[in-house]
């Protein structure tokens, strides 16, 4: 069995809110009866994309060696590199990273940003990247795909407005590759499950906030309800099971 804490949308700003929310997701697992296997964050970590946001990320990320993330829309990519990826080259183009587990899963954080704009897409290149390391993996290795923007709508009309474009690429691409089992999002501020591809699309809720859904609320945002996270777990039969929590 393995098991995957999902983060989302922290949105560090340098504030004690933000700060006090994150701290509250990772104490939760720092005191779990048997640790996480790996922790995946899927974009938003700064609020700004400040460099003095991304320290304050690397200190709350120190010593989780399983700790792998990407970018979301309001990163910004240099600071990104330069603090947490200690590359100061200034380089703008997409920040894609592929990681495996010993003898277990592989994961491929992709960057889904579009540098100045809320909406996401995968550029070709990340797409290239994409079909490249998944042909380099065996094929008996279960694969899962993360990125910050869900491809799919979500009936949150806010978040369905800045959603991927282009889904279809992505989805043409994963005919070929059986064993990706799962696509993992972030966001929406929200816990949600679909579809996406014949896969599950597991989407991570807000740490920062939560955005209600038109049939919550009139109001679009919530500040008080608690940050959550996802845990993936799977089996060793690669049946795929989720469960959301809340902090």
């Amino acid at each position: 069995m393995i098991l995957l804490a999902h983060v989302s949308d922290l949105h560090l700003d340098g504030g004690e809110r933000a700060a006090r929310r994150a701290a509250r997701v990772f104490d939760h697992l720092d005191g779990l009866r048997r640790p996480v296997d790996a922790i995946l964050v899927t974009g938003d970590i700064a609020d700004h994309g400040l460099p003095q946001e991304y320290e304050e990320a690397a200190k709350l990320f120190s010593g989780r060696d399983r700790l792998f993330h990407c970018p979301g829309n309001h990163d910004r990519r240099p600071a990104y590199r330069a603090v947490l990826l200690g590359d100061p080259s200034g380089t703008d183009g997409p920040i894609n990273s592929v990681h495996r587990l010993d003898g277990g899963p592989a994961f491929l954080l992709c960057d889904s940003s579009i540098p100045g704009r809320p909406d996401g897409i995968l550029a070709d290149e990340t797409l290239d990247w994409i079909r490249e390391t998944l042909t380099g993996l065996p094929d008996d290795v279960p694969t899962f795909v993360a990125f910050h923007h869900p491809p799919v709508i979500l009936h949150q009309p806010y978040i369905d407005d800045i959603r991927l474009a282009a889904a279809e690429r992505l989805t043409e691409l994963l005919g070929g590759f059986p064993q990706v089992i799962a696509v993992l999002t972030g966001h929406a501020h929200t816990a949600a499950a679909s579809m996406f591809a014949g896969r599950p699309l597991l989407v991570g809720p807000g740490v920062v906030s939560t955005l209600l859904l038109p049939w919550e609320s009139e109001r679009v945002v919530d500040l008080e309800l608690p940050p959550g996270l996802a845990f993936h777990v799977l089996d060793d039969d690669r049946r795929l099971t989720t469960h959301y929590r809340v902090t």
